[in-house]
């Protein structure tokens, strides 16, 4: 297993490490105890060892080289448990989204040898939803692709693995946004109010449909934040928000402003499954903290899926509410922003100085 790059490259840093157990700095370095025989990942819970008896190891293979056997507490040759539970829910995921119908608890949780409770308590930490959460979001999801391209709702609502047309109906309006007919439309006959107004951000677009704000969008230009929302919906009526509307729009740039207020409105969130796990991630992000994408994609258990993270906030339509600003690269710039490297490094400032 080879060694990341880190910080721990004093032993007076790594023997620290050793000390508090930190987590935080397994697969940087390993550490031998001469009178065992063993080495350990730093946050071993085993008895802490005499300084004197004690040497650091870059690698596995340089400690088992030096003459030293793995610990069977820590199992420093294996994957560490964060990433172990991490893969076996990515195959839970997997299985939950190639069955024709959601799986059963008992089954996903036999199937990555955890007991139903425990499977179902990571699940839910690792992807900030329930098992039965996740399969109807990606079931949702496939209704959303399917509708544009079938012959009928009918066909699509069966194609995403629905048993009934009662099934789905029941729930479309939450799922969708709106009925599957307009859905399928491209929105037709859905009525959108917004209003365009001024932040310290530049222009900024508020829009909402009958569940909630659906679009939070910044820019330079209000002629440009509008064609997008038009593009966006297509088929839908959009229209100048009433003075109701205007309080919504009113809380938005108050937020924008002052983000420690929160934002107490209703939102639509609409995105595949995979989008709503990233997007719910991000919520989980701190107020003034940042997040690597790797650490997002960790995060949501698909530790692989760093590029598919970055799409998922570039995809995001409702700036600040979905924090996608504070996610940043591995060495902590502010690139990759979808209104602008500028906005993003404004409002992480102003974020960390509250």
């Amino acid at each position: 297993m080879a060694a990341m790059e880190d910080k721990y490259t004093e032993e007076s840093d790594r023997w620290t490490a050793i000390v508090d157990r930190n987590a935080d700095a397994d697969d940087h370095f390993y550490y031998s105890v001469k009178t065992t025989g063993v080495y350990c990942r730093p946050s071993c819970a085993a008895r802490l060892a005499l300084r004197k008896n004690v040497a650091f190891h870059l690698t596995c293979t340089d400690a088992e080289n030096a003459g030293f056997r793995p610990c069977k507490r820590c199992r420093p040759n294996e994957a560490a448990l964060a990433e172990q539970q991490a893969i076996a829910i990515t195959i839970a995921c997997r299985l939950i989204e190639e069955a024709e119908e959601a799986p059963m608890l008992d089954v996903l949780a036999n199937a990555v040898s955890m007991s139903s409770y425990h499977f179902h308590r990571i699940f839910k930490r690792i992807t900030g939803m329930t098992p039965k959460a996740y399969a109807t979001a990606h079931r949702a999801s496939k209704v959303r692709k399917k509708l544009p391209q079938s012959n009928s709702v009918t066909e699509a609502i069966y194609d995403a693995g629905y048993n009934s047309n009662g099934r789905f109906y029941a729930t479309s309006s939450k799922t969708l946004g709106m009925t599957p007919s307009k859905y399928r439309a491209g929105g037709t006959g859905e009525t959108i109010q917004f209003a365009v107004g001024e932040c310290g951000l530049g222009s900024i677009l508020v829009a909402a449909s009958t569940i909630g704000i659906c679009a939070i969008l910044l820019g330079d230009s209000p002629d440009i934040l509008a064609q997008d929302l038009q593009d966006r919906f297509p088929g839908a009526l959009l229209e100048g928000g009433d003075k109701h509307f205007e309080q919504w729009v009113a809380k938005v740039v108050g937020f924008v402003e002052m983000p420690q207020l929160g934002l107490d409105l209703p939102l639509d969130i609409r995105g595949t499954a995979f989008q709503q796990r990233v997007w719910q991630a991000l919520c989980d992000i701190p107020l003034g903290s940042t997040a690597s994408y790797a650490q997002v994609a960790r995060a949501i258990g698909s530790p692989k899926a760093v590029r598919a993270i970055a799409r998922a906030c570039g995809a995001n339509a409702i700036a600040i509410a979905i924090p996608c600003h504070r996610v940043v690269r591995k060495d902590g710039a502010t690139s990759g922003y979808r209104w602008g490297v500028e906005r993003k490094r404004q409002l992480l400032e102003q974020e960390a100085s509250l």
